[in-house]
């Protein structure tokens, strides 16, 4: 009988602190040639550091690196690079005015006579990469300014690929990718396991985590909690495994009473995804706007907030009629929102947790030209306590905390400002599931306030579990609406597809 071979990576006891935090503590962690290997925990349990010290970006107090068997320092990316190590992450890292081609092989392009590059064998090797993963919409000599995110992604796997790496880490890959986009994912993680590719894949979404993994680690406040083969886990213990308790109601929905219209909007039409839309938002309200991505959900936010306004139609903020053409304007009226993209539109990320929280407020605490600066820190004392963000410190960048601890600065930036409509975009994103539940919770506390709610989802379990009426848009229109007794993943479902046949079905 043959030896079992090493993990193709392998960290041991691994740990590492910050000032006034400790990110890990005795972490082991491996995958296996072959294998992918998830990896779960909610934000701020240590995955990213983790991550990190995997692709040489930052060192470890203590413990040991290990590549195939052999104890390795990775002093930097350049040191994880030549151990075959590769690290895709959620944001991105392309140049846009260069062609497929050259991103791929950027660095590490081949050359010919007297060093010059070789462009002619680079796009040769390109598209035989291209091939290798039968990507049939790809052409190297395309700007990949011009692609889609699907294929944005796909150009770092094989920028990954032409280094021969052997572990590739993959960190939220499906973010920002429709539902055709993460099956071509799926499809091209298959083929990488099966050439042996070790694949670590990070995810808060738990059914692409039973699709893919063949194991699943889970950290839990910087510590190793355990490790699951993904046939034999399941939802209810990771979460518990997760958040150390269990969350009986991940959708804690609670009655709220229904008061007057606040947010009634008439034939809106705002060039080019919205398309003659009325809905109509009440107090202590939580309306969810579902629809399959460019059904033009996220193009009516922006125009309820002045983002886009509208070219004709009627909006009324409290049986007043008004007319909304800035945000300036939107927050004016009471009106609030927290966009889909929360690291570009949400925050400004070099800023500290104090002056991201100050923003949107501005106006309140500013006396004669100058920023009450006692105000604020209050203003961001009480935040920070109010949803619990953690941070080590109020001077601390937004953009170096987890996801779920950014989506509560920008959601407690808008709520200092005391709305009366709230429009939130993909709330919970990206977010692991503790930090779901306490969005869903403070969701709830808004509307028996007597908030207003607009939620646009694309988890149907979440637009079904959180709101009082479904509605669902498609081309740019309302097509239908669902009390919350009649809507279903059948029915709503249907009606995204334009199946409108099927709403019988709701019942």
């Amino acid at each position: 009988m043959s030896e079992e071979k090493p993990p193709r990576l392998e960290v041991r006891d691994i740990e590492k602190s910050f000032p006034g935090v400790r990110a890990l503590c005795g972490v082991s962690f491996d995958v296996r040639a072959g294998e992918v290997h998830a990896l779960m925990g909610e934000n701020g349990a240590g995955k990213s550091t983790l991550i990190k010290i995997m692709s040489g970006v930052v060192q470890p107090d203590k413990g040991a690196i290990l590549v195939d068997g052999v104890a390795t320092r990775l002093a930097g990316p350049d040191d994880a690079r030549r151990a075959g190590i590769a690290t895709i992450y959620q944001e991105l890292l392309l140049f846009p005015e260069l062609s497929v081609a050259e991103n791929i092989f950027l660095g590490h392009a081949p050359r010919g006579h007297f060093g010059r590059i070789d462009l002619s064998a680079m796009r040769e090797r390109a598209r035989a990469l291209i091939a290798s993963l039968e990507i049939d919409d790809l052409d190297a000599d395309e700007m990949v300014g011009r692609l889609s995110v699907g294929n944005r992604q796909r150009v770092e796997i094989l920028r990954a690929l032409s280094h021969d790496a052997r572990v590739l880490i993959m960190d939220e890959p499906t973010a920002a990718l429709t539902e055709a986009d993460v099956r071509r994912l799926f499809d091209i993680v298959r083929r990488l396991r099966a050439r042996g590719v070790a694949v670590v894949y990070i995810s808060h979404r738990m059914d692409e985590i039973f699709e893919i993994s063949d194991r699943i680690t889970v950290l839990r406040d910087g510590a190793f909690i355990g490790t699951l083969t993904a046939a034999d886990a399941n939802s209810g213990q990771l979460v518990e495994m997760m958040v150390g308790r269990r969350i009986e109601a991940l959708f804690p929905k609670v009655a709220a009473p229904i008061g007057e219209p606040v947010l009634e909007a008439r034939d809106l039409v705002a060039k080019p995804m919205t398309r003659g839309v009325s809905l109509t938002v009440h107090a202590g309200e939580i309306v969810g706007l579902a629809g399959l991505v460019g059904s033009g959900r996220s193009e009516l936010a922006q125009t309820l907030f002045g983002v886009t306004p509208a070219v004709s139609g009627q909006i009324r903020l409290a049986g007043e009629v008004v007319t909304i053409r800035s945000p300036a304007e939107a927050r004016a009226f009471g009106v609030a929102y927290v966009p889909e993209d929360r690291g570009t539109q949400g925050l400004v990320r070099p800023m500290s947790v104090k002056h991201n929280f100050s923003l949107a407020g501005l106006n309140r605490l500013t006396r004669l030209g100058f920023i009450d600066r006692v105000a604020e820190l209050k203003l961001a004392e009480d935040a920070v306590k109010q949803f619990d963000v953690k941070t080590s410190s109020l001077d601390e960048a937004a953009g170096r905390l987890s996801g779920g601890n950014q989506q509560k600065i920008v959601l407690g930036k808008w709520l200092a400002n005391k709305p009366r409509l709230l429009i939130l975009d993909e709330p919970t994103r990206g977010i692991d599931v503790g930090a779901k539940a306490e969005i869903h919770r403070l969701m709830g506390d808004l509307a028996r306030q007597g908030v207003a709610i607009l939620m646009i989802s694309s988890e149907l379990p979440e637009v079904l579990g959180m709101s009082d009426r479904v509605l669902v848009m498609r081309e740019g229109r309302i097509n239908a609406e669902f009390s919350r007794t009649q809507a279903n993943p059948s029915a709503v479902g249907a009606a995204m597809m334009g199946d409108l046949s099927r709403q019988g079905e709701a019942a």
